[in-house]
């Protein structure tokens, strides 16, 4: 009789006999094993999910992104992705101006702008706008620590304002239509 015709559900051990009973258990139970390891293997290397990832309807023992988050945790990772941070911090100058320079000095002087690292700073009086650049460095530092470094590079000062008769960026010196006062 030919073999090649005969089924093939028989298990046959390494010393080539055919399994039976708790030996047959035992090849059984191995076998899933190795399969069970393979997935493993497999898991580890696809970072843990071995196929379509199944929806629980809970989000079990351990923190899962379904799970309520703190407004500020969402709010720094979206501005985090979407490159916000840069503006964030240069805001915190803003809003932080009190505490980074002192009660006294924020009374008389405040942010206007920062562009490219550059704060603009608008003083309430000539004098408190030379106060303020003789003490540029120590505010850099103060700034650099509270809100982080490289936010703030260079303070540019300004005196109290007046009225400026440029608009615009294209202008012509002098004053122009208004030059009758005299």
């Amino acid at each position: 009789m030919d073999n090649s015709a005969a089924p093939t559900d028989r298990v046959v051990g390494s010393d080539g006999a055919a399994l039976t009973g708790p030996d047959l258990a035992r090849a059984a139970l191995q076998a899933a094993r190795e399969q069970s390891a393979a997935r493993r293997r497999e898991a580890r290397k696809t970072g843990g999910r071995t196929g379509p990832r199944r929806r629980r309807g809970w989000s079990g023992p351990r923190p899962d992104d379904r799970d309520p988050q703190p407004l500020g945790r969402l709010a720094a990772r979206i501005a985090t992705e979407r490159g916000w941070t840069e503006h964030l911090s240069g805001g915190q100058v803003f809003a932080k101006w009190a505490t980074l320079v002192g009660g006294d000095v924020a009374e008389h002087t405040k942010p206007v702008a920062l562009k490219d690292g550059e704060l603009t700073v608008q003083a309430q009086s000539t004098a408190w706008a030379t106060q303020l650049r003789l003490l540029q460095r120590q505010i850099l530092k103060r700034i650099s620590d509270g809100v982080g470094r490289d936010v703030v590079r260079r303070i540019k000062v300004q005196g109290p304002a007046a009225p400026s008769w440029r608009y615009g960026p294209r202008h012509i010196p002098g004053r122009g239509p208004r030059d009758t006062y005299g």
